[in-house]
């Protein structure tokens, strides 16, 4: 059972690592050069501040699932039982976890917002749509959107295998037999 679950860990961070990379490489790395008016203009993750952060924020993730595959193999590779550490490891490699896949969903809906902003444009603050000049951009920002969101999902569930690690580590409380008497109570 427990090896079933150090692999399913396993895949999950490599697919967490994957979407990650890919997303910040998608946004990160995509360029388009127009000439509007006779000037070249150039459009980067860098001229919104939301992209930028959303490729740093998923670089950093990455990384960290890097690491973290690495664990999980040597644990497997050692033979060791990740629910038999100690439970202040086990809780700070929760909160990592929780703390990685909150980063990158909130960066990837700031990135997003930003995105949507150069979709539709907001014509209160006469800031135009800028898809309709950098088309190839704007669909190479939604792919890297798109892998973001599937990697913050994928992170919630790596973080969810994470809490199952952590509270197998705290034994189970038995009722007594007065409280049995007592089921109308929801606690």
């Amino acid at each position: 059972m427990e090896s079933r679950l150090l692999k399913a860990e396993g895949v999950l961070r490599m697919l967490s690592l994957a979407l990650a990379a890919t997303a910040a490489l998608l946004v990160g790395l995509d360029t388009e050069t127009k000439t509007v008016l006779f000037v070249r203009k150039k459009a980067t993750a860098k001229d919104l501040d939301g992209l930028w952060t959303m490729t740093l924020v998923t670089s950093i993730t990455a990384g960290y699932h890097l690491l973290q595959l690495f664990r999980c193999m040597a644990l497997a590779l050692l033979g060791r039982n990740p629910c038999r550490g100690s439970k202040s490891v086990a809780w700070f490699l929760f909160l990592l976890d929780q703390g990685v896949t909150y980063a990158t969903f909130g960066a990837t809906m700031a990135g997003l917002q930003a995105a949507l902003v150069a979709v539709f444009g907001v014509d209160d603050l006469q800031w135009s749509k800028l898809c309709n000049i950098y088309t190839r951009f704007c669909e190479q920002v939604a792919g890297g959107m798109l892998c973001g969101l599937t990697a913050s999902l994928a992170m919630a569930v790596v973080s969810a295998v994470s809490a199952h690690h952590l509270f197998r580590l705290y034994p189970r409380c038995r009722r007594s037999v007065k409280a049995a008497r007592w089921r109308w109570l929801p606690f």
